[in-house]
């Protein structure tokens, strides 16, 4: 409805029956809430809500839009405690406004009285209020901006739209009106005006604020399009000053961090860019020098597979001039390879991506060595997603496909040594679940490599190995020590062999065990070996133990005794505190003597006995008349002889010992007999 006269706008201004309803403002890239725009509402108390299209025109005509600028500036500024202080409001400037060169002083009154900073204040003038009105305009719009107000070009597009506006006037943004926005999605010429639009606003600096976002569709189109603020249905409907709260509430976006400590800390700071990136001519300077300095061919081909760009890469790699590309079919570029290329080119076109295609070409400086290209396609689509040509790229591999085949021969030779060598590796996870073996212990155990994994290798092991097996495992793992065990496993033929495991973890930068390395070897012939020595070592035990002559065992090279049998003990009554050296056998003999004994030649060395031996000389038998500590004596026998290496160096010797006691007892009473007779039939003569 119209209001029906100025006296019934003037009572509802009055009345405060004309109050702000507000719509939120919506970073594209973010999603953040950036603000808010101000909408003017007559609740009517007959009529319901009056659209400003029906009540400006009226406060102009009868000279009321100075007292209604007043009044909503003053309700804006009031519903601003509710609005965090990061977010902007925005309010619009009618014609007749504009030409009024009072506004900024009503503007910086109110926002005075309200104490509102100016700077989170944006004024949007509407492109027709500027026609005829340039320099009033732009002497207002000076002076709002000296203010601290920022400004933005409504509707653009609508009205009479010109460049000469942009240049003039200190615009902050530039809004793209909701005709154009809402048509996107069905009407191309809608999306190209809203991209020159976007583009225009970027190549300025000026923030693109697009009205009438109302599907996600469309806030994605106009994202790829590089606009940078929504506002519309989508982020929600115009609401009343009561509802604020509950609409901030419902968007919790957290505040963005103030970046000054002067007078405007308290408020956003509205000069930073929404959009990290350049505006479009610094861009395209920039994709330009990423275009040509990547080691990585490009091109673009349109939907006749013509070249429209390529890059110096591929270029080179197709050994021709960049402009040599530019207009000319793919297939009389490269006639030899585009039968294999074509299918995926095709595939492309119909929006199917592919990546990974190897092809080989001719080396032009190495022709014995082709090159391989990997090259991968990717349709391009436009902002409504048509698809309208193909984005190549292509890599050379060659050197990598040499080291993936050098790699591999070494990794044969690897797996060869690896088969060939008589012990088994394996790898166990942290928990010990094995993880990985050879085929020898298939061939060992006659379970299968899938059989092994985990815990299946036990089923291998000897029922009375298995408890100490998992004992001594779960004990490393728990330790992160070195496991050295053996165990006895199972063979095909019914066989039980043992084996020798090891393992070693390694572990992470922080110490932590992440893999267990291991063998398996089989130490079953060394195990037969040790027991047949043992067994032998058994036997010449008893012998040595049996024999009714006594034996000592010296060590090089200081006579050292290793070990003595009992009869030697017994001989020389050393059981309870056997001798250390060779000597120690026969120096009781001396110590004990009355007056002395004689003892075997060089008696005046130290160690006599020890080194004869050690210098290689056997001793023939030697009787020796030994004294012990409990005042008795006996004759012993003593045959000394080194021991030989094959290396022809003394590494010990042997003593033998006889106890000739009552032998050489017996001999000497029947020499005294003997020398008793003699005596006697020479007295008688």
């Amino acid at each position: 409805m119209v209001a029906e006269d100025a006296n019934d706008l003037r009572r509802a201004l009055e009345n405060n029956e004309i109050i702000p309803y507000f719509q939120p403002l919506v970073e594209l890239r973010t999603g953040l809430l950036r603000g808010f725009e101000a909408l003017a509402r007559w609740q009517h108390p007959q009529r319901g809500l009056i659209s400003p299209n029906e009540f400006i025109p009226l406060a102009e005509s009868s000279g009321l839009h100075g007292l209604l600028t007043g009044k909503l500036l003053s309700a804006v500024f009031a519903a601003a405690k509710d609005i965090p202080n990061h977010l902007t409001l925005s309010v619009n400037i009618s014609l007749t406004q504009l030409t009024d060169l009072t506004l900024p002083r009503h503007i910086f009154n109110a926002a005075q009285h309200a104490n509102f900073p100016l700077q989170r204040l944006v004024l949007e003038i509407t492109e027709s209020a500027l026609v005829g009105n340039t320099e009033h305009a732009s002497r207002i719009a000076n002076e709002l901006k000296e203010q601290g107000s920022r400004l933005a070009l409504d509707d653009f597009g609508t009205g009479y739209s010109s460049l000469r506006h942009l240049q003039l006037l200190p615009f902050d943004e530039l809004k793209i009106d909701a005709t154009f926005v809402r048509s996107m999605t069905h009407t191309r010429e809608s999306r190209k005006i809203a991209a020159a639009i976007v583009g225009l606003g970027n190549s300025l600096g000026l923030t693109t604020v697009a009205e009438g976002v109302e599907s996600q569709t469309i806030a994605d189109m106009l994202l790829w399009l590089g606009c940078d603020i929504g506002q519309g249905w989508l982020y929600g409907r115009p609401v009343p000053p009561e509802q604020l709260p509950e609409t901030l509430a419902a968007r919790s976006d957290p505040p963005p961090p103030i970046k000054s400590t002067g007078p405007r800390s308290a408020v956003a700071d509205t000069n930073f860019p929404l959009r990290l990136e350049a505006l479009p001519t610094q861009r395209l300077a920039q994709l330009n020098a990423i275009y040509d300095g990547v080691p990585v061919g490009l091109c673009f081909l349109d939907r006749n597979l013509r070249f429209v760009s390529v890059n110096k890469r591929l270029a080179e790699i197709h050994n021709l001039p960049v402009a040599s590309h530019l207009g000319q079919p793919i297939a009389e570029i490269i006639p030899d390879k585009f039968p294999q290329i074509e299918p995926y080119l095709r595939r492309a076109l119909n929006g199917e991506p592919y990546y990974g295609l190897e092809v080989l070409i001719p080396d032009p400086h190495r022709p014995d060595k082709p090159r391989t290209l990997l090259i991968s396609y990717q349709p391009a689509r436009d902002e409504v997603d048509e698809v309208i040509g193909v984005s190549m790229s292509v890599v050379d591999i060659s050197r990598r496909k040499q080291a993936e085949q050098a790699l591999a021969e070494s990794e044969d030779h690897y797996r060869h040594a690896v088969e060939l060598n008589p012990q088994v590796p394996w790898t166990a996870e942290p928990d010990g679940m094995i993880l990985d073996t050879n085929k020898r212990w298939e061939t060992l155990t006659g379970l299968t490599k899938q059989e092994s994994l985990g815990k299946g290798w036990v089923r291998a092991l000897h029922p009375d190995d298995v408890f100490p097996t998992l004992k001594a495992w779960e004990e490393v793992l728990r330790t992160g020590e070195l496991l050295d065990i053996q165990y006895r496993i199972h063979r095909g033929d019914g066989d039980w062999r043992w084996m020798r495991v090891r393992a070693a973890p390694r572990r992470d930068e922080n110490g932590k065990i992440i893999r267990w390395y291991g063998t398996l070897e089989d130490i079953d012939d060394h195990k037969k070996a040790e027991e047949a020595l043992r067994r032998s070592e058994a036997r010449l035990q008893t012998i040595f133990n049996a024999v009714p002559i006594g034996i000592v065992i010296a060590d090089a090279p200081d006579g050292r005794v290793v070990m003595s049998n009992p009869r030697a003990e017994d001989i020389l009554r050393t059981a309870v505190a056997p001798p250390r050296l060779i000597d120690d056998y026969c120096r009781e003999s001396r110590a004990n003597a009355p007056g002395g004994i004689e003892d075997f030649e060089d008696q005046h060395q130290e160690n006599p006995l020890a080194n004869a031996i050690m210098n290689g000389r056997s001793l023939g038998p030697r009787e020796i008349l030994r004294y012990y500590s409990d005042g008795t004596s006996s004759w012993v026998s003593l045959t000394a002889a080194p021991v030989i290496d094959l290396d022809g160096k003394v590494s010990g010797g042997v003593i033998t010992i006889q106890d000739i006691d009552e032998e050489k007892r017996e001999k000497q009473r029947l020499s005294e007999l003997a020398d008793a007779l003699k005596n006697k039939l020479a007295t008688h003569r």
